[in-house]
C-alpha cells in the first residue's frame, strides 16, 4: 500500500521570505505560524461571486461562509498553478487563469481557539461547468451578485462570513464597480516567497 507524502506548507517570517515548510494537518493551532496562502473569487459573466460555506467537519472555521475557495501552494509552485489545482480539488472546476489583484493581503483570524495565520494574496477567475465540491471541504455553494456581497459585509447582514472575506471584500470593494473590472495587482508586492517564475 501507498502511503501519499503530506500536504506541506510553507512558513514565513514577517517579511514573507520563506523559512521552511511544515505539514498542513499539524499547522494550524492556538499559535499558528505565519504561512502561505491564497484565496480565489469565481466570478460568472453576470458579476456573480460563488461563494462557499466550508464543510462543518474542517478543523479551521468549519460551517462558515467565505469566498469560492481558498489553499495553500506547495513549496515552489506558482501561485496560479496551485489556484487551478485547488479550483479542481475543492470545486471540481476547471479555473480560467487566475488575475491577482490584492497581492499583499494577509490576516490573522481564530475561531474556538483555533488560529489563521496567513500572507494570502487574492485572485479572481471564471470557471466552467457547474461545481460539484468535495464533501469533506465544501457544504454549500451560492452565486452571488457582487454588489449584494459588499452591502452584506458592510451592514453585517450576512451572519457568519469568514473575517478574511469581510476584509477582502472591503479591500476589493475600492477596485472598482465589480470583478470584471478590477485592474491587475502589481506582482512585485507579493511576499517574496511567492515569488516563483
Amino acid at each position: 500500500m501507498t502511503v501519499a507524502p503530506p500536504e506541506l506548507v510553507v512558513l514565513l517570517d514577517p517579511a514573507g521570505a520563506a523559512l521552511g515548510t511544515a505539514d498542513k494537518t499539524g499547522v494550524h493551532h492556538a499559535d499558528t505560524p505565519l504561512h502561505l496562502a491564497f484565496s480565489c473569487y469565481l466570478v460568472d459573466d453576470d458579476g456573480r461571486v460563488l461563494m462557499t460555506r466550508r464543510a462543518a467537519t474542517k478543523r479551521t472555521f468549519p460551517g462558515v461562509w467565505t469566498n469560492s475557495f481558498c489553499g495553500h501552494p506547495a513549496p515552489d509552485e506558482p501561485l496560479d498553478t496551485a489556484v487551478r489545482r485547488r479550483g479542481r480539488q475543492e470545486l471540481g472546476l476547471d479555473v480560467g487563469p487566475p488575475r491577482l489583484v490584492l497581492p499583499g493581503f494577509r490576516y490573522r483570524a481564530e475561531q474556538d481557539g483555533v488560529v489563521e495565520h496567513e500572507m494570502c494574496p487574492v485572485f479572481v477567475a471564471s470557471a466552467t461547468g457547474t461545481a460539484q465540491p468535495e464533501a469533506d471541504e465544501v457544504d454549500e455553494v451560492r452565486a452571488v451578485p457582487w454588489g449584494d456581497l459588499v452591502s452584506a459585509v458592510r451592514d453585517r447582514s450576512w451572519p457568519g462570513l469568514s473575517p478574511w472575506c469581510v476584509e477582502q471584500v472591503e479591500e476589493l470593494a475600492t477596485l472598482g464597480e465589480g470583478p470584471l473590472s478590477w485592474p491587475e495587482g502589481d506582482a512585485t508586492a507579493l511576499p517574496p516567497a511567492a515569488r516563483l517564475a
